[in-house]
């Protein structure tokens, strides 16, 4: 908590400023609505979403969020990090009110998530590893860019989004002899998690999901195990592949159209080239239209490794939009 203190040093002056907590909830959940209601991202943090953020043992709140609040006590910026113990990144969240952008706040924003980020290397690293902060965001969001580059990031990677019209016909499910495609419930909660480590770790910037992680994303608020479904080897039980998915009806309301989308889709490797992603795909398009769906999405690294894009780009999918991560070393 003193090196939390310390990185106070390079925040706004105007503001008073400490971690968030549970009586912050509703007052930080409105605080990114509004600054997404201007900036249009395409997902924001919801209330479920930041209950989860203090409910994390490896990154607890009390080190590793701050809030800033103006004189009438409102909340107008925000940020966090998160980092697995022994992992060889940082990621960094926040924003601020639109109404005070501009004013340099998010500036002492970065310089404190990249202060905390120093310390949790410092607290967790054994092997001397450099301090590394990684940034998200969406080409449209120009005035975060122009901050990023400004404060010495660099752009590292690029990842698209992709739709799918399901209007359009929809493939037929076709899978190898000896592979049952089943659908996603706590029973498959361990064996995909371990499925998800053992396929992406030959991806760039994936680090193994411990099972906190794992637990947000299968009690994500948005998650939706209908729409999801594992492929299992026969003979053997052994996940072979898998499809999660979600629904987020706001989202729906704002862009027009109710949108499935896959948040993980993973094929081992001893598995690939039978099928098996192309088989849960298109089951994911039956689900989705089941669901009464209009568009199958994802976001896709646009120089992953397995081919993926142009198995997505052979399904139907268009890009739509883009997004970038950033990196510095600090």
């Amino acid at each position: 908590m003193n090196g939390h203190a310390d990185a106070l040093a390079s925040l706004d002056p105007r503001f008073q400023w400490r971690a968030a907590g549970t009586a912050d909830l509703d007052g930080w959940a409105a605080l990114i609505a509004r600054t997404a209601a201007v900036e249009r991202p395409v997902w924001f943090e919801r209330r479920a979403d930041l209950e989860q953020v203090l409910e994390s043992q490896k990154n607890p709140a009390a080190a590793n969020t701050i809030l800033g609040f103006d004189a009438q006590g409102v909340a107008r910026a925000y940020g966090r990090i998160t980092k697995n113990p022994d992992g060889e990144k940082a990621i960094g969240y926040g924003c601020v009110d639109p109404g005070w952008q501009g004013t340099g706040i998010g500036t002492g924003l970065l310089d404190w998530m990249e202060a905390r980020t120093r310390q949790r290397f410092a607290e967790d690293s054994e092997h001397g590893a450099t301090p590394r902060l990684r940034l998200h965001m969406e080409q449209q969001h120009t005035h975060q860019a122009a901050l990023f580059a400004d404060a010495g990031y660099r752009i590292v990677r690029f990842y698209n989004e992709m739709h799918r019209p399901l209007q359009d016909g929809l493939p037929a499910v076709v899978l190898d002899d000896g592979l049952d495609l089943v659908g996603f419930g706590p029973g498959l909660h361990e064996p995909v998690r371990l499925a998800h480590n053992d396929a992406f770790r030959d991806h760039w910037g994936s680090e193994p999901r411990d099972e906190e992680a794992w637990g947000f994303v299968v009690s994500d608020p948005l998650a939706r195990p209908d729409l999801s479904a594992v492929v299992v080897e026969q003979s053997s039980g052994r996940v072979a592949g898998y499809q999660l998915a979600s629904h987020d009806p706001v989202s729906a309301e704002v862009r027009g159209y109710k949108e499935g989308y896959t948040d993980l889709l993973g094929v081992r490797r001893e598995f690939r080239g039978r099928g098996v992603a192309q088989a849960l795909l298109a089951d994911a398009m039956r689900r989705f239209a089941a669901a009464g769906m209009d568009t199958a999405s994802l976001d896709v690294d646009s120089e992953n490794p397995t081919g993926a894009l142009a198995l997505y780009a052979k399904m139907g999918y268009v890009a739509v939009n883009s997004s970038m991560a950033w990196d510095k070393e600090l």
